[in-house]
């Protein structure tokens, strides 16, 4: 048996995707990364345009990083303007991360006013604390909602969470409880699946954004945080002193059209990514502002 397995990959940077801000768990190892999909694990290097991966995990691996989605066709869709042209070559190659569900809704929810790295901590932390481990491997499953509704807040604080520990906490225990099912959203349009999951504690519009693009896959999901915001005003409303949240979302659906949520990803992490001034590349900035 070959020591591992192959998957073309035209059009894909594996540093870009995972190092994007859109899931915090990989950890570098050797050319690659090791993590999870899910309870699965699996290591992954790329070589040119082909992933080596863990023997038996290519169907998962490439559906895990939308290698069926047409990058081409997407990036063309993008608005013809030079801060989105700029994004869009800066980010060639990434892609959107099929993440599951409540890993997805639970990790975006701890992450708010967060810096990427201190969101790397908290992941690990909650999955060495609360998740099942996997002998052999350096990474534990992100625990489930029961698992965490039986935890108490100063516990989940003690994971680094801060004030985030009660909405980690509220949101588990109404999943467990069945008032809201993370599953039964995908039947839902996105307006109607977006205000299910603002039910939730702690989840407001640009979470419930964050969930709808990175695991329910609506590609026109479009969430504004500080960075995002920051982007719009300068480059699209530069001549105009007052847009409201209201403003931005509207231009937002309209500008952007089906895939948004790509264009969102590539401009957050281009600005992200771009000289401070003063010198030096912001790269661990704050992911999602409440």
């Amino acid at each position: 048996m070959k020591p591992w397995g192959a998957i073309p990959a035209p059009q894909f940077n594996l540093r870009l995707t995972l190092e994007s801000g859109q899931v915090f768990h990989w950890v570098p190892e050797g050319d690659g990364y090791c993590g999870l999909i899910g309870e699965r694990p699996v290591r992954v290097e790329q070589v040119g345009q082909e992933l080596r991966v863990t023997p038996g995990t290519e169907e998962a691996v490439a559906r895990y990083f939308a290698l069926d989605h047409d990058l081409e066709a997407i990036c063309a869709s993008f608005p013809a303007d030079p801060t989105m042209a700029q994004a869009a070559a800066f980010c060639s190659g990434l892609r959107l991360i099929r993440q599951p569900l409540w890993e997805c809704v639970a990790t975006f929810l701890t992450s708010s006013m967060k810096q990427v790295a201190h969101i790397r901590q908290m992941s690990h932390a909650l999955r060495q604390r609360f998740g099942r481990s996997i002998p052999g491997w350096g990474v534990a499953v992100y625990p489930e909602p029961e698992r965490l509704a039986r935890a108490t807040e100063a516990e989940l604080r003690g994971c680094g969470l801060g004030y985030r520990a009660k909405h980690l906490l509220g949101t588990a225990r109404s999943i467990a409880e069945g008032a809201v099912d993370l599953e039964a959203l995908r039947a839902l349009d996105d307006a109607e699946a977006l205000a299910e999951l603002c039910r939730l504690p702690g989840v407001g519009p640009k979470i419930a954004n964050c969930a709808l693009l990175f695991g329910y896959e609506r590609l026109r999901a479009f969430p504004i945080d500080v960075w995002i915001e920051r982007v719009l005003r300068r480059s699209y409303f530069a001549r105009k002193r007052k847009v409201t949240a209201g403003q931005l979302r509207e231009f937002a659906a309209n500008a952007f059209g089906p895939y948004g949520g790509y264009a969102q990803q590539y401009l957050f992490h281009h600005a992200r990514s771009q000289p401070r001034a003063g010198g030096g590349v912001k790269t661990s900035a704050t992911r999602r502002a409440p």
